[in-house]
């Protein structure tokens, strides 16, 4: 009999076990692709074939992707139809998919929270609306065009805030505010979304420590916390072990999962990346169903692209080592 309960209680951990490694995501962050391919660059596989970035990433074991969203943007890259095309993409490979709010006509993070130009003279009050019929209409479009999405980005590194200056972080009260305007239009059109709220810097505890205090005493609601890591390869280790003792601390401090939304190092430096990436996807793992996932940012990107070297991408269009970890 007590076989018969080790043998059941094995099974059952090792169907757990299975089950979560089913559900974690490696996923990557692909906003530039199709714009890459309209400036006429391919993706290849090690043969040398000319194959679908989506399908390649696949074959990686990359389960999930990620979509940034930007207002009125120009050139239309990363609007509402854009985002649809790729995730389209996405879905046809079984790829699950979180769309990342930036709030902003183009690129938004901690040195930049610019409004969206026909945003720029609005109140408080309008900007609470703004995000909130901005939110629940690219999701109604999405989802209405067969997209499901398993997590929404309500800003995107916002160590500072959004919207600025109404939303910046010298009043947590005002940036509560706008947070609960994308968490509730989420909520409105994806009642299973996952809310993150994201930041960059992931080993900085301090950092996070004073943010999550902020809009938690706001009164914010949100369901993940996300973390950018871009560790230098010259000292991985250690950024790794930081962000993965911040990770245990903000599970701790505030009863929430997390996930590392953007993960990149040197592309030249694909053998240091690919011992990083297997490093942290394990640190990330100990959380057992707290550690949600890991998004490897712009892994197709070519070398040099936009002025970005910490792709995955070598210059023959070809995925370098350092991906292999997922």
């Amino acid at each position: 009999m007590k076989l018969k309960n080790l043998l059941f209680a094995f099974f059952g951990l090792a169907l757990s076990a299975a089950a979560y490694s089913a559900t974690f995501a490696n996923g990557a962050d692909v906003g530039w692709v199709s714009q890459q391919e309209s400036s006429g660059y391919s993706f290849y596989n090690s043969s040398g074939v000319k194959t679908d970035p989506f399908v390649l990433l696949k074959n990686l074991q990359v389960n999930a992707i990620r979509l940034r969203v930007w207002v009125n943007p120009s050139g239309g890259w990363n609007d509402g139809a854009d985002v649809l095309y790729k995730a389209k993409r996405a879905a046809a490979q079984g790829q699950r998919i979180m769309i990342d709010f930036h709030y902003s006509d183009s690129w938004a993070d901690p040195g930049q929270q610019t409004k969206p130009a026909a945003w720029s003279s609005h109140t408080l009050a309008q900007l609470n609306n703004d995000v909130y019929s901005h939110t629940q209409g690219i999701l109604n479009y999405l989802k209405t065009n067969g997209i499901t999405v398993e997590w929404v980005q309500v800003g995107n590194e916002i160590n500072g805030g959004m919207l600025w200056p109404e939303g910046k972080t010298t009043s947590f009260s005002n940036l509560a505010g706008l947070i609960n305007s994308g968490y509730n239009a989420t909520k409105a059109v994806y009642p299973n979304a996952k809310v993150i709220l994201h930041l960059s810097n992931g080993y900085d505890n301090a950092l996070y420590r004073w943010f999550f205090d902020g809009v938690k005493n706001a009164g914010a609601k949100w369901d993940v916390i996300g973390m950018s890591h871009y560790p230098p390869a010259s000292d991985w280790a250690n950024y790794n072990n930081k962000i993965s003792t911040n990770m245990w601390d903000m599970v701790s401090r505030y009863a929430k999962p997390v996930i590392v939304s953007e993960v990149g190092m040197d592309w030249t430096q694909a053998a240091a990346t690919k011992a990083m990436l297997a490093d942290l996807l394990a640190k990330t793992k100990a959380l057992g169903s707290n550690g949600l996932g890991v998004f490897y940012w712009e892994p197709q990107a070519y070398p040099g692209w936009q002025g970005y070297t910490m792709g995955a991408l070598d210059a023959s269009g070809k995925f370098t080592v350092a991906l292999d970890p997922f």
